[in-house]
């Protein structure tokens, strides 16, 4: 028998090993002739021939692996589904993207992403369920913006929570809600409670305790304190936080034992809690401390309020929440005092102060240069206590001259006390103070009210915009109330701008270009506006 050896042959196209298909087309064909291949202008195609073989037989020769468990089934929406246009328009919003920064011009079209909040707003009041093929770009964008969640995943409902399992990019919409997805247990599930309280990660259980607390405040409370004693201290402080919804009397026990936490800003959250409740034991030492501070000087000429502040910070004004030691620039003294007058309650200073409301007390004199301490204290004791009657004592008249009232010492402080009135009177104080000071100081208290707009303030804010354009303000400076205007302002105001549109005449001292700026502006307010007009009679469709 004879045997015959035969030379081998050169590895042909789909042998050749893919490292070295990749090593030939990195350095390029002219430099390494391909696998199997012949130098010269064929060599390209040939790389790529090869290329595809080896695909083929890579993918052939795989060796099949165990199928993985089906997903379960996505659950039922029960809600009915948006109208179709509404559908059509969450499409548009969702592909948006948003434009320049801000404070550049951004051209006559509106801002779709900015409109997407108050959109879902109102596809919630509605009731709506979210279109399937809507939820992976709902998701994408709440996943990139976190004031848009909650309305987001309350529209995309329980859908949403099921694809947030299956991708890991939206794994926050399962933080955000107790038992890391599923729903939270009802009022017959204690065991469930109990066991998501003590096993749930942190995320979980600071939000079973914030629902709970909304539905049963007592029974948040009980949970909490099951477990006080064993949580770290900054989770004490992020649970104690939870109980500013529904805080109650019956919260005085739980809170007066956190007195003597040993964590200080534990301690100051318990003191800044009970000190909101008017007649709670720590809200009558701190008044009982006060009056001995705040006294009426019954001068036959003029009555007027005389201070003597504390001279020192003892033991139990440290377990009420006094902080002892002064941020940098401000005496012990004041220090002291503003902290005693903000816990103690209003109620107080009638009968201290002669009788007096609180109109008549914030118009008296105070002696000895402390009469702004007094009223910025008084002004945190009316926001911590929501009291309306000294809020309005303290902003005073929208039209004061320099845009302030007799106690509110700073911008915030007038915008914090606007949080405690009604939103109409919000809405009229701050038409008249834009019409009296403009809007150069208006940004944070236009933030306070509420959407849409008041016809009287929507009215201030076109008007004080008008005033601007035609002084030649520098606009850039206007942009951010012209944004505000954009989501805030009454649709139905869009017929009163048309006479804005036009590019007004610029004069000498005008910033260059600013008249432009200003026709471009308008038209994209008319056309956010008539827009918004729009998408709520799409919703209403339905």
């Amino acid at each position: 028998m004879t045997i015959t050896s035969t030379p081998p042959s050169a590895p042909s196209p789909t042998t050749a090993s893919w490292e070295e298909l990749v090593t030939a087309a990195l350095l390029g064909t002219d430099r390494r002739t391909p696998p199997g291949g012949e130098p010269g202008p064929g060599a390209p195609a040939a790389l790529l021939d090869a290329a595809a073989a080896e695909t083929v037989r890579r993918r052939a020769g795989l060796r099949p692996a165990r199928a993985a468990r089906r997903p379960v089934p996505a659950p039922e929406d029960p809600r009915p589904p948006l109208p179709a246009a509404a559908a059509k328009r969450l499409t548009t919003l969702l592909a948006d993207r948003p434009g320049a920064a801000a404070g550049g011009r951004r051209g006559a079209a509106p801002d779709l992403m900015e409109l997407l909040p108050q959109w879902l707003a109102t596809a919630n009041t509605r009731g709506f369920a979210a279109p399937p093929e809507a939820l992976p770009a709902l998701l994408d964008a709440a996943r990139g913006r976190t004031d848009l969640r909650p309305a987001a995943l309350r529209f995309a409902g329980p859908r949403a929570l099921w694809l947030a399992r299956l991708n890991p990019d939206w794994r926050f919409a399962l933080r955000a809600t107790p038992g890391g997805g599923s729903a939270l247990p009802g009022p017959g599930a204690a065991d469930r409670v109990r066991r998501l309280w003590d096993e749930g990660l942190f995320a979980e259980r600071v939000a079973l305790l914030a629902s709970l607390r909304a539905r049963d405040p007592a029974g948040a409370r009980g949970l909490l304190a099951s477990t006080w004693a064993t949580e770290r201290a900054e989770d004490r402080l992020m649970f104690l936080d939870s109980l500013r919804t529904g805080l109650a009397p019956a919260d005085e026990p739980f809170l007066e034992q956190a007195l003597a936490d040993r964590s200080r800003n534990v301690r100051a959250t318990a003191a800044e809690l009970l000190s909101a409740l008017p007649d709670s034991a720590l809200a009558a030492r701190m008044a009982a401390r006060a009056v001995t501070c705040v006294s009426l000087d019954r001068a036959p000429d003029r009555p007027a309020i005389a201070v003597e502040a504390p001279h020192e910070c003892d033991a139990g004004m440290e377990r009420d929440g006094v902080v002892a030691k002064p941020p940098g620039g401000r005496g012990e003294r004041s220090w002291w005092l503003g902290q005693l007058v903000e816990a103690a309650p209003l109620a107080t200073w009638p009968a201290r102060l002669g009788g007096r409301g609180p109109e008549e007390i914030v118009a008296l004199p105070v002696a000895d240069g402390w009469r702004g301490e007094l009223h910025a204290a008084w002004c945190r004791a009316a926001v911590r206590q929501r009291d309306g009657a000294w809020a309005r004592a303290l902003l005073g008249a929208p039209t004061a001259p320099e845009a302030g009232g007799p106690g509110a010492v700073s911008l915030a402080e007038r915008t914090k006390l606007l949080g405690t009135l009604r939103a109409s009177e919000r809405a009229d104080w701050v038409a008249g103070f834009i019409a009296t000071h403009g809007l150069s100081e208006a940004f944070q208290l236009l933030g306070m009210c509420g959407v849409p707009w008041a016809p009287s303030l929507g009215r201030a804010v076109v008007d004080a915009l008008d005033i601007a354009r035609d002084a030649g303000s520098y606009p850039w400076s206007f942009s951010g109330v012209m944004g505000l205007a954009e989501r805030c302002l009454d649709p139905a105001e869009a017929g009163r701008l048309n006479g804005l549109l036009a590019i007004p005449d610029e004069s000498e001292d005008a910033s260059p270009g600013a008249g432009g700026y200003w026709a471009e502006a308008f038209q994209r307010l008319v056309t956010t506006l008539r827009l918004r007009a729009a998408m709520a009679e799409e919703l209403a469709a339905g």
